[in-house]
């Protein structure tokens, strides 16, 4: 083979390198595409079979409606109750009642991290204390809150007991696990532990924050439902107590249905926002 042949191969190569490259690109692109589709379609498959299962199995007298109910009486019961207005104020109290649990559960835990973070000594007296409440159950709270606070108050203080431990365990973490090479450099520069803490600190923890944003939605929903299990007048929790009291299971399996979409949607939106802080927090570092 001449030189010429060679070095007009060699030029070739990696052409044909790259054109390969690319259809084996685009033909992971495609199996992955048909991946995502078939992990949708066999969710949406269970979803559907899991709901003609239960709505075939009480109508054949395989299991017993009173118990488990159907989905058509489950829908008739959310019909029923959206149609006068029912299902408005219930829904409508019990999301009020997350928001302000959330809010004040984000609120409360990152001052109390902060102040933690701030003073080592602080965090070494209430360290044990910390440890012990976010393992006490919360729901022996629950009667507790109710006798100190009334029915209302003591719902959004369970929803923020719920997370404001778990709250302040994470975000410490997360201040704690700061390159503390930074810290020292711009202490060398004169920084005061404000700015350390608002320049250096904070966004640093910006993935912590996101994390414990996930985790708290949840938590809030929890403590809202446990803490109108025990005292409500109004809301979903109110309406499964009631339901289950005069042995309405329809209206019990609608409240529960209702709180899955509630979580679910608040999933979602919670779930946007911080995708789009991420990317942004990310652009920003890698701009610094």
């Amino acid at each position: 083979m001449t030189m010429d042949a060679v070095s007009s191969q060699s030029s070739r190569s990696p052409v044909r390198s790259g054109n390969s490259e690319s259809a084996a690109y685009q033909a992971y692109r495609r199996r992955r595409r048909l991946e995502t589709w078939f992990v949708k379609g066999m969710q949406v498959g269970l979803v559907a079979l899991l709901l003609l299962v239960w709505e075939v199995a009480p109508r054949m007298g395989w299991i017993n409606p009173m118990l488990t109910s159907y989905p058509s009486a489950i829908f008739r019961t959310l019909a029923m109750i959206a149609a006068d207005g029912t299902l408005a104020l219930h829904t409508w109290t019990t999301l009020s009642e997350i928001l302000v649990g959330f809010i004040g559960g984000m609120v409360l835990g990152t001052l109390i991290a902060i102040a933690l973070w701030a003073s080592p000594m602080l965090y070494r007296i209430t360290d044990p204390f910390i440890v012990v409440l976010n393992a006490l159950p919360k729901i022996a709270l629950v009667p507790i809150f109710y006798i100190w606070l009334g029915d209302m108050a003591s719902i959004y203080a369970m929803a923020i007991a719920v997370s404001l431990f778990v709250t302040v365990l994470m975000l410490y973490s997360g201040f704690q696990s700061i390159d503390t090479d930074k810290i020292r450099l711009v202490r060398l520069f004169g920084a005061s532990k404000f700015r350390i803490l608002t320049k250096i600190v904070l966004p640093g923890s910006v993935p912590t924050m996101v994390s414990t944003v996930k985790v708290n939605i949840g938590l809030a929903l929890v403590g809202v439902i446990v803490g109108e299990f025990q005292a409500a007048k109004a809301g979903l929790g109110y309406l499964i107590t009631y339901g289950s009291q005069i042995f309405q299971i329809n209206l019990v399996m609608a409240a529960v249905l209702v709180l899955a979409l509630i979580s679910s949607v608040l999933f979602m939106i919670v779930q946007g926002l911080l995708t789009t802080v991420l990317k942004r927090y990310r652009l920003d570092s890698i701009a610094t």
